[in-house]
């Protein structure tokens, strides 16, 4: 094999409802079908209009997360923009079409070869910090607000204590949109200071970070700055933000000569870049450009691991570990960032690594 093992990066998981096939056949189809909102139970919405969760609940009563369904198939290498310097060049792969994106030159990131541990071994590390706000979730940022503001969203509002809340601030005052970012109260003022820089307005909530998410569904469709309702642009709820961490794949399959790697391996919180890689990598096996999935890596923070402890639960094993009740808690890690105790999807995410 002429291509270097692994890759290392910053990234998350993907659905099984997102997966464009299994046996990389061309379609014979000539025209796909439209792509819609899916949820758990198989019911679909249109996309027509902006919507961030299903009508049902889960048995708990809590929100249904929301994905889209399966395209026929990716898009081939004659399908790139290659005019276009940024995440955008891959817009033939997203399930809109976008007129006027909000993109300023996110993606392209480098991926710079290096050895790696005592072996010889040789691995690329994708190399996130080069986005615009310095995160990856300025991919999905990127995608997803430039989506809901041509449905027609004038306001959004996300909740973060980090990278998540940057990107959103960044990409809503760059689109012309108000923001409302909600973080916890015992966020250090050096995290909110870029997304009030960025014009967002940012609201200190009491309590848990479960609490903040909580005051941010109970805030969607309020009024907002100007009139309009707010409408909730979370990156770890909303679809459109996993066709933003997609294009992880497709950046790397063009940038190793139209090939995918052996092995991604994903440090990981909520998910989306792992689950991104597979709807991405998915796509380009099923529009016949690539012959075979790479094994997707998830890694955790000891402190904070449950896509780990639910992975090694669905195959009988246990790691001794209990979930986490509340983010970064009860053992802090310094890698907060991906501290997060409950990922919206869990079982996709686990479905993906599989």
């Amino acid at each position: 094999h002429d291509l270097p093992a692994s890759v290392l990066f910053f990234a998350a998981p993907a659905s099984r409802w997102t997966r464009g096939g299994a046996s990389g056949e061309r379609s014979l189809r000539m025209t796909p079908p439209p792509v819609s909102y899916v949820d758990r139970l198989g019911t679909t919405y249109p996309l027509n209009s902006p919507r961030w969760c299903a009508d049902a609940a889960e048995a708990d009563g809590s929100p249904m997360p929301l994905m889209l369904t399966d395209r026929t198939g990716g898009i081939t290498r004659s399908q790139i923009d290659a005019s276009v310097r940024s995440l955008w060049r891959y817009s033939a792969s997203f399930p809109l079409e976008c007129a006027s994106p909000i993109s300023l030159g996110e993606g392209c990131t480098p991926l710079v070869r290096r050895p790696f541990g005592s072996g010889g071994g040789e691995v690329h590390f994708k190399c996130e910090w080069f986005n615009p706000t310095c995160s990856f979730k300025d991919r999905g940022a990127s995608v997803m607000l430039s989506l809901l503001r041509q449905q027609g969203v004038t306001h959004v509002l996300e909740d973060s204590s980090g990278n998540g809340g940057a990107a959103v601030a960044c990409y809503a005052t760059a689109g012309g949109l108000g923001a409302t970012i909600m973080a916890p109260s015992s966020t250090s003022p050096a995290k909110t200071v870029a997304m009030r820089a960025y014009g967002a307005e940012v609201e200190l909530i009491p309590g848990s970070r479960q609490a903040t998410a909580d005051a941010a569904v109970a805030a969607h469709g309020r009024e907002g700055r100007g009139g309009g309702s707010v409408f909730y642009a979370s990156h770890a709820w909303h679809p459109f933000f996993l066709q933003g961490t997609k294009t992880l794949a497709y950046e790397l399959w063009e940038d190793l000569g139209f090939r995918a790697p052996d092995n991604v391996i994903i440090p990981t919180g909520g998910g989306s870049n792992v689950m991104g890689c597979d709807i991405g990598f998915g796509e380009l096996l099923a529009a016949g450009e690539i012959s075979r999935r790479p094994r997707l890596f998830c890694a955790q923070p000891l402190a904070c691991s449950p896509i780990c402890t639910a992975f090694l639960e669905e195959s009988g094993r246990s790691d001794g570990k209990p979930t986490p009740e509340e983010w970064n808690a009860p053992v802090a890690t310094i890698a907060e960032g991906a501290s997060i105790a409950r990922p919206v999807r869990l079982s996709e995410t686990c479905d993906a690594l599989r």
